[in-house]
């Protein structure tokens, strides 16, 4: 039985299916990219003030801000797609979509963040925190709202041609008169 709002048929299983697939080789190469020890002769000291390592990233010059910045946006972005693709709901409110990704970005990102503390050469950024959860939302906005309206439209040409059409009316039916009962 199909769920209200959702997806229909055979393309819901596809862009589940191709969503979840997706996710797990992103999760996959985060955690590789993210946790992997390095070999460092010294590592900088934990960021724990937001805001902090971006105004240090900034004061660098913009080639290397670019870079930095962009790169932490860039790590989690693809949650902001992929996450929506695995629920597979068109019928949803856009804000809620939004607020539950972003969530879901935060609290990946912040495990992440606590698993780094403990492999060797990582340090704890808050920054990244705060990056990573920005690239999220920044791909949910640009992607998820299209892509559903364009699924939305599709399947509800689908629906549209499913549906008989209706005969064309031959006039007015006749009606028996009606016959009064006799006290």
């Amino acid at each position: 039985m199909q769920r209200e709002g959702s997806i229909g048929g055979s393309a819901a299983i596809r862009i589940r299916v191709t969503g979840g697939v997706l996710l797990v080789a992103h999760l996959v190469f985060v955690a590789w990219f993210t946790l992997r020890p390095l070999d460092v002769p010294w590592v900088m000291p934990p960021n724990l003030h937001p805001l902090a390592g971006i105004r240090a990233d900034l004061a660098l010059g913009w080639p290397e801000a670019a870079r930095s910045i962009g790169g932490g946006l860039a790590l989690l972005a693809p949650l902001g797609a992929l996450l929506p693709a695995v629920n597979g709901r068109l019928a949803v409110s856009p804000l809620a979509s939004l607020l539950r990704t972003m969530a879901a970005g935060a609290l990946l990102s912040l495990a992440i963040e606590l698993l780094q503390t403990g492999v060797p050469g990582q340090v704890v950024d808050v920054d990244s925190l705060l990056l990573n959860t920005a690239g999220v939302a920044l791909v949910h906005l640009a992607v998820v709202p299209l892509g559903r309206a364009r699924l939305r439209r599709r399947s509800e040409r689908g629906r549209r041609e499913d549906v008989p059409q209706e005969e064309p009316a031959q006039g007015r039916t006749p009606t028996i008169p009606r016959v009064g009962i006799a006290p």
